[in-house]
């Protein structure tokens, strides 16, 4: 696909691009630490992934390829509209398959696929700060982090484990980066988290909303917040298998036939699934 010539390369002017581009490598070199940057206005709302669009539209190429996910689907509509709107204003080529992209875009999910040194996979983030729960002030949040006071983060840890027995944090769940800072790894499931730590790829996180970018860069120190006698754990999706591609030991979106009112189970990573249904080979990353 050829670039439109009513836009600028990757939509936005270049000087706004080496903008953020100076808050991505800050924040790289202070892994977890959120970067405040200057939101520019896209022709998309605010809160629909503008913060991932933004970092996406400034570190792509014209020789790059581009996956973007909505919750491991790639036909999703915010996917679709996203790989549209990129495509237009780039030129760049596009694919459904983890391996081949080397920019990752997505919404709320880690692709299945282990991926690779060299790939960016970009995080759109609605809410960057993971102490907003218990702290509603910006100012206070910051000097928290600055202290490194995150007893209030492990409190609602510990009041869920004496109300439920157990912690139900599911999405987001908060994770501590390079031994300094407390992260939102944004609304991904817990099964997603353990993928963060040393990984060979770079992660992005964008938050247009709130003005935010931070990162995680390869090969960091990740994890979770738990207690010793309460470890972190991932779901369990021993028991399933996908009723498309026969996957086993993956994330599942449960759905069901709307015949039989079966209760069924599909890889939520609709590239992964269909490159099982096709018979190619799949790394997967556990």
């Amino acid at each position: 696909m050829t670039q439109s010539n009513d836009y600028n390369f990757a939509f936005l002017d270049e000087a706004s691009k080496r903008e953020i581009r100076r808050s991505i490598i800050k924040a790289i070199s202070i892994p977890g630490y959120q970067v405040p940057f200057g939101s520019r206005e896209l022709p998309i709302g605010r809160g629909w992934g503008t913060g991932g669009i933004q970092i996406t539209l400034s570190i792509i190429g014209p020789t790059d390829t581009l996956k973007v996910i909505d919750q491991g689907s790639d036909d999703s509509v915010n996917a679709v509209s996203i790989k549209k709107f990129v495509s237009e204003c780039t030129g760049v080529e596009l694919t459904e398959d983890t391996v081949e992209a080397d920019v990752i875009q997505s919404r709320h999910r880690i692709p299945e696929e282990k991926l690779r040194d060299g790939q960016i996979l970009v995080l759109q983030v609605p809410m960057p700060e993971p102490l907003r729960h218990v702290e509603r002030s910006e100012a206070k949040t910051r000097q928290m982090h600055a202290d490194m006071e995150y007893s209030a983060a492990w409190l609602v840890l510990y009041e869920q484990i004496t109300r439920y027995g157990k912690i139900i944090t599911g999405a987001g769940y908060p994770v501590m980066v390079d031994d300094r800072y407390v992260m939102s790894p944004s609304p991904i499931p817990r099964y997603d988290i353990p993928k963060l730590d040393n990984a060979d790829c770079l992660y992005l996180f964008g938050a247009g909303r709130e003005k935010m970018i931070y990162a995680v860069p390869p090969y960091t120190k990740v994890e979770p917040l738990d207690f010793e006698d309460f470890e972190f754990e991932v779901e369990d999706t021993s028991a399933y298998t996908c009723a498309v591609c026969g996957a086993v030991g993956v994330f599942f979106d449960e759905i069901y036939d709307a015949i039989s009112g079966e209760r069924l189970f599909q890889c939520s990573d609709s590239g992964f699934c269909k490159k099982n249904v096709e018979g190619r080979d799949t790394l997967c990353s556990k």
